[in-house]
C-alpha cells in the first residue's frame, strides 16, 4: 500500500513539473529580450584610446518605449547596467491583450550616473532611440535584440548649440 501511494506522489510531481515547464516556454514564447551594452568614450584621449579604450559603465538606465498602430505609448520600462555595463529587459508581447509589434519599440540611452561620463551620444543611435528592426538571436522560442554599444562621453567632448534663433522665434518662445 506504501508502494502505491509513493508511486502516486511520484506521478502528481512528474505532471506538476510538466506543466510548470510548459508554463515557462509558454512565457518564453510571449517576450521579447533586448540587451546590449553602455560604455563611456573619452575624446580627450589619443585616437587609438578613443577608440579600443571605451569602459563599461555601472548604474547607466536605458529605457524602451513600445507604440501601437496609431503611434500611442503602450509599453515603457527601464534597466539599469551591471558592472560590465550590460542591460538586459525582457517585454512581454501581449499587452493589453494586443500583440506588440518589434518594429514600434524603440530603445534610448536616459542617464549617467557618473559626474565625469553623462553626456549621451548618438554613436550606434543612444541618443536619439535605436528601433528593434531584426532580431539578433531567434532560437526556438527565444527572440533577442542585441543592440550598441551605446556610448556617454566627457562634458569636454560635448559640442554645443552654436545655432541661433531669430528674433521672432526668440518672443515667440517667451524667452
Amino acid at each position: 500500500m506504501a508502494k502505491m501511494v509513493l508511486l502516486i506522489i511520484a506521478a502528481s510531481l512528474l505532471t506538476t513539473s510538466i506543466i510548470a515547464t510548459d508554463a515557462l516556454k509558454e512565457e518564453m514564447k510571449e517576450a521579447i529580450h533586448v540587451g546590449g551594452k553602455v560604455l563611456c568614450q573619452d575624446c580627450t584621449q589619443g585616437w587609438n584610446e578613443w577608440v579600443n579604450g571605451a569602459k563599461p559603465l555601472k548604474g547607466c538606465k536605458v529605457s524602451v518605449t513600445c507604440l501601437d498602430d496609431r503611434s500611442r505609448a503602450v509599453y515603457y520600462g527601464s534597466d539599469l547596467t551591471d558592472e560590465a555595463g550590460d542591460f538586459e529587459m525582457i517585454i512581454n508581447q501581449y499587452i493589453y491583450g494586443k500583440k506588440l509589434n518589434p518594429k514600434n519599440c524603440f530603445l534610448r540611452l536616459v542617464s549617467s550616473p557618473d559626474p565625469a561620463c553623462n553626456i549621451a551620444t548618438d554613436f550606434s543611435g543612444g541618443k536619439t532611440g535605436v528601433q528593434l528592426l531584426r532580431p539578433t538571436v531567434v532560437y526556438r522560442d527565444i527572440i533577442k535584440y542585441v543592440l550598441g554599444p551605446f556610448y556617454y562621453t566627457t562634458p569636454m567632448c560635448d559640442e554645443p548649440d552654436t545655432t541661433t534663433a531669430s528674433d521672432d522665434d526668440a518672443k515667440q518662445s517667451n524667452y
